[in-house]
């Protein structure tokens, strides 16, 4: 299955007995495209990457070395998180490598998404590519990339949104991608995960976009905006976890865009920008809706938002499907 186009003759993967059978397909494509050779694997610790370095252990065990870029762009104690899992769950060969300053100076200033997500994207592999020079030039990169991203950048000739590991690509690249679940979608790569023995907490886990927050500090990104997405985004997610909604909502975020309004703080006028929060169901991606979520609990929300984030006044609820919109604002 080397085409980027699904042929209309692959059955959903549903079963364990079809997962199965896609792995030990997986195992012998991934075999002889790499031989005795390593491969980095760009690990975010989202499902994706997580799915791809199950399998890829299990095709070419210690030839694997997985590469976790904090890039400046993770949710609260993301890379500390992964970076625990990993070793302890997996026992892979991890490299952790910060480059937040990095990113964070490139993509100064830089309000169009596409060109966001271009710059993420060529960055990414840049790091990848010294990270592969630093241990002898492997010559394959391994990524997390389902069919969603796939028709997404490439869509009938039309872009709706570049991801970072396709169209935010560079057009030469020094290391050739190995990308086993690229015809998948979302839930068929959660049946191959949970197939694969991986635990509930790897595999359900709510997506994460490869660009991360920089998808979510909406505009030009800025160190202040980045932090008020970042606690925002983690005060959601204590209160879902709290309310059982974790587990019934797909996905769940918060956006920040490059916009303020006034309002009022110790009976004075107070200018600050909004949260938008955002929470859908899907099964596949392609398509979604919004998920309903109590009117008392958003009210708290609310609350703990305003008082708890600084520069933070007003918090808005997201209530469009897709289409007409998509799940992530860039």
């Amino acid at each position: 299955m080397s085409s980027n186009h699904r042929p209309e003759s692959m059955q959903r993967i549903t079963t364990k007995a079809l997962a199965e059978a896609f792995i030990e397909e997986q195992i012998k494509a991934v075999k002889a495209q790499v031989g005795d050779n390593k491969v980095l694997l760009a690990l975010s610790g989202g499902v994706d990457s997580s799915v791809v370095a199950a399998l890829l252990l299990k095709a070419i065990g210690k030839q694997l070395i997985c590469v976790h870029v904090n890039h400046g762009l993770m949710r609260k104690n993301e890379s500390e998180q992964v970076i625990d899992l990993f070793e302890k769950q997996l026992d892979a060969n991890l490299i952790y490598v910060d480059a937040s300053e990095r990113f964070l100076n490139l993509l100064a200033g830089e309000a169009d998404p596409e060109k966001k997500r271009k710059i993420i994207g060529e960055e990414f592999i840049k790091v990848f590519d010294e990270e592969a020079v630093k241990l002898g030039r492997i010559p394959y990169l391994a990524q997390g990339t389902i069919y969603p991203d796939i028709l997404e950048s490439l869509n009938k000739g039309k872009v709706i949104k570049s991801h970072h590991n396709v169209g935010g690509l560079p057009e030469e690249m020094a290391m050739e991608l190995v990308e086993p679940l690229k015809l998948l979608y979302k839930d068929e790569v959660r049946v191959v995960g949970s197939t694969l023995g991986l635990p509930d907490e790897m595999v359900l886990r709510q997506p994460f976009p490869g660009p991360g927050l920089g998808v979510r500090c909406l505009g030009a990104i800025t160190v202040d905006r980045l932090r008020m997405v970042r606690e925002s985004d983690a005060i959601l997610r204590e209160e879902f976890a709290k309310n059982g909604l974790d587990k019934a909502v797909w996905q769940y975020f918060t956006a920040v865009p490059d916009f303020k309004s006034v309002g009022v703080k110790n009976e004075d006028r107070y200018e600050g920008y909004p949260v938008i929060i955002r929470a859908v169901n899907t099964v596949d991606a392609m398509t979604a809706t919004v998920a309903e979520i109590p009117f008392s609990l958003l009210q708290h929300i609310t609350q703990r938002i305003t008082s708890e984030v600084e520069g933070v006044n007003r918090v808005l609820f997201d209530y469009t499907p897709k289409p007409v919109g998509t799940i992530e604002w860039e």
